[in-house]
């Protein structure tokens, strides 16, 4: 259950930061809403409050960085134990997102950044000795994002 109903300005706020937060001001966004910055501001404050904003995350093209081999790596945790090794799996050097996913097999979703082939088999085996089953072990080519469409204010009239 949510700490509290978004309204439309916590909604639009909240798109704009999603479709690019660096290049968002809360001018910006207080001149198509017709509110103060500083009430913006304010807004964003209490939605990292609230922890419905949890940060600001650098999109990082691995390639161009000089690493080729971005991975995907899926695993399987005992049930009772996924948030415990996914957190600890976070802390695996090389690992830059782990994602617990609902789901008795593959329920947790690894993505490790390595230098070389060796470099991921250490990653693998860390993952394992942690107590993570790896099932599956995938490059990824390209990742896309947008930002939800839901909290834009502009598709809701």
């Amino acid at each position: 259950m949510p700490i509290r109903e978004l309204d439309e300005l916590d909604r639009e706020i909240l798109h704009r930061l999603q479709a690019e937060a660096r290049g968002t001001s809360s001018t910006d966004v207080a001149a198509s809403l017709d509110v103060s910055a500083s009430t913006v501001r304010n807004r964003i404050q209490r939605l990292e409050a609230d922890g419905v904003l949890r940060g600001y995350h650098a999109d990082v093209d691995y390639e161009s960085a000089g690493y080729q081999l971005f991975t995907l790596i899926v695993c399987t945790a005992p049930i009772p134990e996924r948030e415990a090794l996914a957190a600890a799996a976070a802390d695996v050097p090389g690992v830059v997102e782990v994602q617990e996913v609902m789901k008795g097999e593959s329920n947790v979703l690894v993505r490790a950044v390595g230098e070389d082939g060796d470099d991921l088999t250490r990653i693998g085996e860390d993952l394992d000795e942690l107590g993570l089953h790896v099932s599956d072990e995938d490059l990824i080519r390209a990742t896309h994002r947008s930002p939800y469409a839901g909290f834009d204010v502009d598709d809701d009239e």
